[in-house]
């Protein structure tokens, strides 16, 4: 089954690369780089979830969720992005990340023999997040054209399939990055 999703996204890759594929410039980006970055958030949800579990600290987490919502509202503008389509983009992100913690959650309690046995420092992921946040920001606003384009939706739907792939997601991370990426395209 694996194997013929994969056929059916390298063929729908190949069936829009003219979509995708374009001159390496500042006029003509893609969403490569956007989706990548969205993806390392989703994988590096695995380590939030591990630093949590079994803590008091809870998935759930709206001072931190706001600050980084604050931010973001913050630095939208000189980067010459909407404030609230900034913030909705990093509200998926968010969710996508919750979504990876409580998918995680629910196979440790189902399968204790998978769940972490080392804890990672939480006060270390943050900062890779943080920097994860700042590239996806600056993206974002790289992306500006392609995002508000019509045809951004196909060119999101097959960049997050191929990425999908090349990270080598099992269904939940894929199901993340589905989310992570649903606040793309401002084009309606």
């Amino acid at each position: 089954m694996r194997l013929r999703s994969l056929l059916v996204t390298v063929t729908a890759a190949l069936a829009a690369l003219p979509l995708l594929s374009a001159p390496a410039s500042a006029s003509s980006p893609t969403l490569w780089r956007l989706t990548d970055l969205a993806a390392q958030r989703v994988a590096i949800a695995d380590q939030v979830a591990a630093a949590k579990y079994g803590t008091p600290s809870p998935i759930d987490d709206p001072a931190r969720e706001q600050q980084i919502y604050d931010s973001v509202a913050a630095r939208a503008p000189g980067l010459g992005l909407d404030p609230a389509d900034a913030v909705r983009f990093f509200r998926a992100q968010i969710e996508a990340n919750k979504l990876v913690q409580r998918g995680l959650y629910a196979r440790w309690d189902a399968h204790p023999d998978q769940a972490p046995t080392t804890r990672p420092d939480l006060g270390q992921i943050r900062p890779v997040i943080d920097g994860l946040n700042t590239s996806l920001l600056t993206e974002l606003a790289a992306t500006v054209p392609v995002r508000a384009a019509r045809s951004c939706p196909i060119r999101q739907r097959v960049t997050a399939d191929v990425v999908d792939v090349l990270h080598r997601f099992d269904a939940l991370h894929a199901r993340a990055l589905g989310e992570a990426t649903s606040a793309t395209c401002t084009a309606g």
